[in-house]
């Protein structure tokens, strides 16, 4: 629902240079994912709130470590194209396997077989890359 009327309001952006009907389900498959992605971070801060609370000195240094990972992986996964980063997020965030996705999507499996390790292979590049930086 959220989709649509992002979609009315956006409606001006469309260029008219792919069907319409690809890129209204470019804005719905990106409001699903954001919206899955907020409703899994609310649930994993819940559940860990009171862990949370009090940490200790290593708990706080392996946070610490682990978030600055989320975010190298986080602005890795902003270089990749859309495609790439669609296919990563529905299956590493998601949970979508395989035949799901290509459903989703409306590409065959293998095609979403090949896209995800390419996708694998480019974030891994762009990560060892900002790393030599």
């Amino acid at each position: 629902q959220d989709a649509f009327i992002e979609a009315f309001q956006k409606i001006n952006d469309f260029r008219g240079e792919g069907e319409f009907g690809a890129w209204l389900k470019r804005i719905v498959i990106n409001n699903s994912i954001n919206y899955l992605r907020r409703k899994k971070e609310m649930a994993i801060l819940d559940d860990h709130h009171q862990e949370l609370a009090d940490p200790t000195a290593e708990e706080e240094a392996i946070t610490e470590n682990l978030f600055c990972r989320l975010e190298e992986i986080r602005l890795a996964m902003q270089r990749l194209n859309d495609d790439y980063r669609c296919i990563l997020s529905l299956h590493l965030l998601e949970g979508y396997d395989h035949q799901e996705i290509a459903q989703v999507l409306q590409i065959s499996y293998g095609n979403v077989r090949t896209r995800y390790s390419r996708a694998k292979q480019k974030l891994l590049q762009i990560i060892m890359r900002s790393r030599d930086e």
